[in-house]
């Protein structure tokens, strides 16, 4: 279900490709490029054909979106697995959670360059409502930020990944702590080299004990030079890779191996502008001669800058 710039469709991926189809479009009846019939006066909506895909046209977009919604799911007898709006579409949040049982296995949220961004409210409401059991994605777009005032006091997750792609310098020390999720990614951080110790501390304590994969790209060249001293580490120079995705892989070159209080050890790799993390499992701990395998399975974690 896709409600981007005032614009609603509803798509689906086949299991066997992964390709998307539109199967219908929701459209403003002002855009319907021949005369309105009568019946549109009774019904409400106009059905139309244009390249052997289904336009309903409405004079409410919204409602046009839940009656296309509510017939392709009728139709092919499924549920909405992805929501993709952007800060007009939060409506779409609550009317989903009450339309259907199940959770959403994927959200993405869009900021929207044809209006002004202003819509930290939108942002704030979104992390508090919507849910999502597999990926959860706060898209980019370059020409609009969150503003360097903009917190979030709430809770994040369950997920299985939390992929943070524009202006992440909101996301505090308490945020990263409180996340619930396998893997974390998130651009333009701006937590400090300290805040990065007292979360290292907080994992070999026991927190976070879901997280496997955390990724941070640093709004500003850091200082690790003390790290040594300031974290109990077990091993150093440590040379591998990460097994991410279908044969995409983070290498690293200088890795540090640390070990929570229950023995589970990871490895973390840093530069000027980086941090990353890497949980390890039994058979998937690290040796000098091997590369780190991990059970992340999102390949564009790898995307780097």
């Amino acid at each position: 279900m896709i409600y981007v710039e005032s614009r609603g469709r509803v798509d689906i991926v086949t299991s066997r490709d992964g390709k998307r189809t539109t199967a219908m479009f929701a459209s403003h009846i002002s855009e319907l490029k021949e005369p309105i019939p009568i019946s549109f006066a009774r019904k409400g909506f106009v059905t139309t054909f244009y390249r052997r895909r289904s336009i309903i046209y409405t004079e409410d977009r919204v409602m046009g979106l839940k009656i296309t919604v509510d017939y392709v799911t009728d139709l092919f007898n499924l549920y909405v697995y992805t929501l993709e709006i952007d800060r007009y579409g939060v409506w779409a949040i609550d009317w989903i959670n009450e339309w259907q049982k199940k959770m959403l296995v994927r959200f993405d949220f869009h900021e929207n360059s044809n209006y002004n961004w202003d819509g930290e409210v939108a942002l704030d409401y979104v992390l508090r409502n919507a849910r999502a059991s597999d990926l959860y994605i706060l898209d980019d777009n370059l020409d609009e930020k969150v503003s360097d005032n903009f917190r979030f006091d709430g809770e994040m997750g369950p997920m299985r990944l939390l992929w943070i792609n524009f202006s992440g310098h909101w996301v505090t020390l308490n945020n990263l702590i409180t996340i619930d999720a396998i893997n974390i990614i998130v651009r333009e951080s701006s937590l400090s080299v300290s805040n990065l110790y007292s979360f290292i501390r907080h994992w070999r304590a026991g927190g976070s004990p879901r997280l496997t994969f955390l990724r941070l790209e640093l709004n500003t060249a850091t200082n690790f030079e003390k790290f040594e001293q300031e974290v109990e580490v077990v091993e150093t120079d440590i040379v591998g890779e990460y097994n991410l995705n279908k044969g995409a892989y983070w290498h690293f070159d200088n890795g540090y191996s640390i070990q929570r209080n229950d023995g589970v050890k990871a490895v973390i790799d840093f530069g000027d502008e980086h941090f990353v993390m890497m949980v390890c499992f039994g058979e998937n701990l690290y040796n000098r001669d091997n590369y780190v395998k991990g059970n992340s399975d999102q390949q564009f974690l790898l995307h780097q800058k």
